[in-house]
């Protein structure tokens, strides 16, 4: 069926829209083992962009498989299929003119490569959250990590099943070591220095 599916050519361009926010528009994909602090850097990010009226939004991974990813488990090819789904979304904020930031454990580099093709180049900003397993253990608020140790939950990311680094992530940030400040900081000044927040 896919050779009567024949996109429609809108008048508004990704251009158009940027233009109207006064600023670029991308992923931050942020990616790291559980608990390493995606989801809290992001969240403190999205204030600071916001408070300079940059057009934002949040996909997270607890909250997405509460809706467009409901049916999928946690198998190699399921968890493919969740950062695919979330790939394409990301790639439509982009394409509205706003900062995305994505927050996945997506462990598999191959997964997040593909999210990388979807968009042009330097619209996929790799944020490696590099948390050592120790410290992610210690700050484990959901308790899963000590359940992942029990036996309790079969394949966790770190634990019973494989996290793979980035090789070549735009920004990599040691949240043992820098701040939740520091953290931000890093990131705002990435964006600034390409360009990207309001004018």
């Amino acid at each position: 069926m896919e050779r009567f599916v024949i996109p429609h050519q809108h008048e508004i361009t990704k251009q158009d829209r940027r233009s109207l926010n006064s600023h670029g528009s991308l992923i931050l994909w942020f990616t790291g083992l559980p608990s390493s602090g995606k989801s809290t850097i992001a969240n403190e990010l999205e204030k600071k962009l916001i408070a300079m009226r940059a057009r934002t939004y949040i996909l997270d991974g607890d909250n997405v498989r509460m809706g467009l990813c409901k049916d999928l488990g946690f198998s190699e090819e399921d968890r493919g299929e969740n950062i695919r789904r979330i790939g394409e979304v990301s790639k439509l904020f982009v394409d509205s003119g706003a900062i995305v930031l994505s927050a996945f454990v997506s462990p598999y580099i191959v997964d997040r490569d593909k999210v990388r093709e979807l968009v042009e180049e330097g619209e996929f900003v790799e944020v490696f959250v590099d948390a050592p397993l120790a410290v992610c253990e210690e700050r484990d608020v959901k308790g899963l990590y000590k359940k992942a140790r029990e036996g309790i939950i079969k394949g966790f990311t770190g634990i019973d099943d494989p996290y793979e680094a980035p090789l070549n992530a735009e920004i990599t940030i040691d949240t043992s070591k820098v701040s939740l400040e520091g953290s931000v900081d890093i990131i705002l000044d990435y964006l600034n220095e390409k360009g990207v927040l309001p004018k």
